[in-house]
């Protein structure tokens, strides 16, 4: 059950990754409130180099990141950097690469569904502290008392987005299942001033599908795993981890292009 206007009688919880001041939205409580569109909405992603995926979004995150599986409930993430706090594809000021494809996690900002475990519903929130969230602002969240139309396209957005977090979940769980996870470290050697190789140095650790335990699967298994569609999701897993080698090489661009200050 998701509610839209009702304050909750219980404490929420959920998932808060930029969100510094969510609030339970309602009529009574943010009726003047509007959205002004801001010229780069995607600044506050400029911080961090991970952000969870849905399955769904395999295949066209792996056009820009390698998609991996961290943490003990190996959540899927896009890695859009190489250092925590650093985002290879969205600059400090909010500039993004025009070609990175953006997660719906991030899509669905400022708004977001929190448990109300007392009334066993979900509730839509709003981070009052987003930038581009004022008093009489161009895009009304409410009219005559009741969600404005944007409001209600982002009830709709975020009930996609759980649907598909609920799929993400069974995901992980079938091939948690089927013991198809590894550990992995993403790895880089840098060559020294003679052109040898030097020390490796460790970029990450995660889990990834082991294509050896999917080679070894029973044939009927990955047939179920084709036709339900995880196959094709674990391919693009698999293919998006080339793109560990570019991000090397962005961190690299990025760090020639930064000017050095002078000593004093």
């Amino acid at each position: 059950m998701t509610d839209t206007t009702t304050q909750s009688s219980g404490p929420l919880s959920g998932t808060v990754l930029f969100y510094t001041q969510p609030e339970p939205l309602s009529a009574d409580v943010h009726g003047k409130l509007g959205v002004t569109p801001a010229d780069k909405p995607y600044a506050f992603v400029a911080q961090t180099n991970i952000v969870p995926l849905t399955v769904t979004e395999f295949a066209p995150a792996a056009l820009s990141y390698p998609v991996i599986f961290v943490g003990d409930q190996k959540q899927p993430v896009a890695a859009m950097g190489l250092r925590q706090g650093e985002n290879l594809f969205i600059e400090a000021n909010g500039d993004v690469r025009p070609e990175a494809y953006l997660p719906a996690y991030v899509r669905r900002y400022p708004f977001v569904f929190a448990n109300d475990d007392a009334e066993k519903r979900m509730i839509l929130c709003i981070d009052r502290a987003a930038p581009f969230v004022s008093e009489g602002g161009e895009t009304p969240l409410f009219e005559n008392g009741q969600p404005s139309a944007y409001v209600n396209n982002a009830m709709e957005f975020c009930n996609n987005f759980e649907q598909e977090r609920l799929r993400t979940e069974s995901f992980v769980k079938l091939l948690t299942d089927l013991d198809l996870f590894e550990t992995r470290e993403a790895n880089f050697t840098p060559r020294n001033a003679d052109g040898s190789a030097g020390q490796v140095q460790k970029l990450a650790e995660y889990y990834a599908v082991s294509e050896d335990k999917l080679k070894a699967l029973p044939v009927e298994k990955l047939a179920e795993l084709r036709d339900n569609g995880a196959l094709g999701q674990i391919y693009a897993h698999l293919v998006s981890l080339l793109g560990w080698d570019r991000l090397i090489a962005m961190a690299f661009a990025r760090a020639a292009a930064t000017p050095v200050a002078a000593n004093a």
